[in-house]
């Protein structure tokens, strides 16, 4: 489990810092330009990363399971 948050976190920090090269690769990302305005898939990418490497983090520490477990455990 460890290993699985540590490989997200390093998925993560490779989408900040490899940004530039994402984008020239995908293009503008249609909804993100719709919705974030000019400059929305910069935004989106920024976001993808932080969001994947907080989650991953959140993974290998184990607090996301609890967190998973104490918001919806009850609807199952």
């Amino acid at each position: 489990m460890f290993w699985q948050g540590l490989m997200g976190m390093v998925l993560g920090f490779l989408i900040l810092v490899f940004r530039p090269q994402i984008k020239d690769f995908t293009g503008d990302i249609g909804f993100a330009e719709h919705y974030l305005g000019v400059g929305g898939t910069w935004t989106f990418l920024l976001f993808l990363g932080v969001v994947i490497f907080i989650l991953s983090l959140m993974w290998a520490m184990g607090t996301l399971q609890g967190f998973v477990m104490n918001t919806f455990g009850g609807l199952f």
